[in-house]
């Protein structure tokens, strides 16, 4: 099971206009609504959409799930319909347009957009102001960033992406896991070290920077209106330091391909020192490279760490908005997805808390890796960061491209950024 990101360009501004065509342009229904009161007696039925989930790991724990909301309010039936990976824009689209989508989704934010801004999904915030403060901040933050007033999706469960060293390739070179460097600039000098003390042999940068770097790296990336505004100097002094790096010999030739998990297949062939990826990463090492995984621990992420958000949505138009939030709140409060990821493994609850009693109680089940680098990822979380949903993956495309440029000192890392802002600027999906 992996956090499913679609960052389809032009597939989402189809279906944003798609959608504003269906609704006629009027304001977002969903920021129209007010308080809905889950608090008295609940009936009817609702309708609840999962995205691939229904599976022999998975089918049990929602059957005990609706069974127990069920229970709790007799009153009411929970129809759970599960829709398969492929294809899933295209299917909430058509339901969108034939007003037909289910009371409750689960819907990541790049897909919730289009819906927000044709005003299909409910906006919690003024559905029920008490609901922020129960769970993660940066996932929270990841539904309520789209352009219009509102939160439009409860945090469900969440990943991010650690530090992995091959302490065995570093410690000839000074390195220990007490001294491993905690900053991208302390990152990037020892890389150089390492690779002038080895005459090329070790190298640490087994990536070009993203956006996610600058993130990282506390830069702003947007300014209020949407508008990318990452050609900073400050942007401009990583993309430099990368490209000393590359001089340096500190990353191979392969890292500027861009392709996605290239670090991690470097890493796993020796080929590298160090690598990003999720806390599953552990098993990865386990099944192909056992004797690697003895020299290799995790660390949190330099600066703010990167986050990977599923939530569960409300659709504005539902017939019975009380049942579908109410559902919606217990399907993601901290006792139902503390269960849930003990299934999904390597993933945190997005509730504020919860993940100690994850680690604690999978503790003695797991791996001694993997247990520590979950450990490691939930207590990154809380201060994790996500992405801006309106970066698209031909913009990612585009940056690697030039950026590559930039890294082997073919093009000067100001300009570089200049036209990775422009080009993103002139294909924003939510224009």
């Amino acid at each position: 099971m992996r956090i499913r990101t679609t960052l389809a360009m032009g597939l989402a501004a189809v279906t944003a206009l798609a959608l504003a065509g269906c609704t006629g342009g009027t304001a977002p229904s969903g920021a129209e609504a007010g308080p809905v009161d889950t608090k008295g007696e609940l009936s009817g039925d609702i309708q609840f959409q999962t995205w691939s989930l229904k599976n022999e790991k998975f089918t049990p724990y929602f059957e005990a799930l609706i069974k127990d909301f069920e229970n709790e309010h007799p009153k009411v039936k929970v129809e759970w319909i599960d829709q398969p990976g492929d294809g899933y824009q295209d299917k909430i689209l058509s339901q969108a347009n034939s007003n037909t989508l289910p009371d409750v989704l689960n819907l990541p934010p790049d897909v919730a957009f289009p819906l927000v801004k044709a005003g299909k999904l409910l906006d919690l915030d003024k559905a029920d102001p008490e609901l922020a403060d129960k769970y993660n901040e940066g996932a929270w933050a990841a539904y309520s960033e789209f352009g219009v007033e509102g939160t439009y999706g409860l945090p469900w469960y969440l990943g991010s992406d650690e530090s992995w060293w091959n302490l065995a390739q570093l410690q000839p070179y000074g390195v220990t896991e007490e001294n491993l460097p905690t900053t991208t600039d302390a990152w990037l000098d020892l890389a150089k070290k390492v690779a002038a003390d080895s005459n090329g042999k070790v190298k640490v940068v087994s990536s070009m920077p993203g956006l996610d770097t600058f993130v990282s790296a506390g830069i702003k990336v947007m300014d209020d209106d949407g508008t990318f505004v990452f050609n900073t100097p400050e942007a401009v002094d990583i993309v430099q330091k990368y490209a000393d790096a590359y001089k340096a010999g500190a990353m191979p030739p392969e890292a500027l391909t861009g392709s996605y998990g290239g670090n991690a297949e470097m890493y796993l062939q020796g080929k590298v020192a160090y690598s990003t990826g999720g806390s599953g990463f552990a098993g990865d090492l386990r099944t192909k490279a056992p004797t690697l995984l003895e020299t290799t621990v995790a660390t949190p992420r330099p600066g703010i760490p990167p986050l990977f958000v599923q939530g569960v949505n409300v659709a504005a138009d539902s017939k019975n908005k009380a049942a579908a939030l109410a559902f919606a709140e217990f399907v993601t409060d901290q006792k139902n997805q503390v269960e849930f990821v003990k299934l999904a493994v390597g993933f945190a609850p997005g509730t504020a808390e919860g993940a100690d009693e994850v680690v604690d109680s999978l503790g003695e089940d797991l791996d001694p890796a993997q247990a520590q680098a979950m450990k490691v990822m939930f207590e990154a979380i809380p201060e994790a960061k996500a992405t801006p949903f309106q970066w698209t993956g031909g913009m990612t495309d585009y940056l690697n491209q030039q950026m590559a440029l930039a890294i082997r000192g073919d093009a000067p890392a100001k300009d570089t950024l200049d036209k990775i802002v422009k080009y993103a600027n002139d294909n924003r999906i939510d224009k």
